[in-house]
């Protein structure tokens, strides 16, 4: 019974190699400046690379405030401080006191800042279709149910050692 189990943990060893690399892979793709700059171009926007990030984190997680801001982007928390007061500043996004804790400012989008990140959506859904055009729509849709459920298990409590 043992040696079944070693196969079975060495297959399992295997696929999450292969499933560490995909991600290596995709991170990658999606931490290039470039691919930033597409985005922004394919929107019709103007706005800074360093910024886009952080406005559609606002957007997808606000209202947030600049400590778990930097830890989503994994970024110093004074330089996202000082990219935040900048999106301030152009109006995409406003700063208040949170009502959980009086100490810190959440950031939140502004309506000029959802506009600006619907137009960033439209690009994103153009570029995916064109990544997807040749995928049965079933593929699709179970990368999706599976990504989904991916996230939802590394963001929460997963035990280190379950059990094996």
């Amino acid at each position: 019974m043992t040696s079944t189990k070693k196969v079975k943990n060495t297959h399992i060893s295997d696929q999450l190699r292969e499933l560490h690399g995909a991600l290596i892979d995709i991170v990658s793709v999606m931490n290039r400046p470039q691919r930033d700059e597409a985005m922004v171009r394919e929107a019709g926007i103007s706005l800074d690379r360093a910024l886009f990030p952080l406005l559609v984190g606002i957007e997808r997680f606000g209202p947030i405030g600049v400590v778990e801001m930097a830890d989503r982007v994994g970024r110093d928390y004074t330089t996202v401080s000082r990219q935040v007061a900048k999106l301030e500043s152009l109006g995409l996004v406003e700063r208040k006191t949170s009502n959980v804790d009086r100490r810190v400012r959440d950031a939140t989008i502004t309506p000029k800042g959802k506009a600006m990140t619907d137009l960033v959506d439209g690009a994103r859904e153009k570029m995916g279709r064109a990544i997807f055009a040749s995928w049965d729509q079933r593929d699709v849709e179970e990368l999706v149910r599976l990504m989904r459920k991916f996230a939802d298990d590394i963001n929460g409590d997963v035990p280190t050692d379950p059990g094996n």
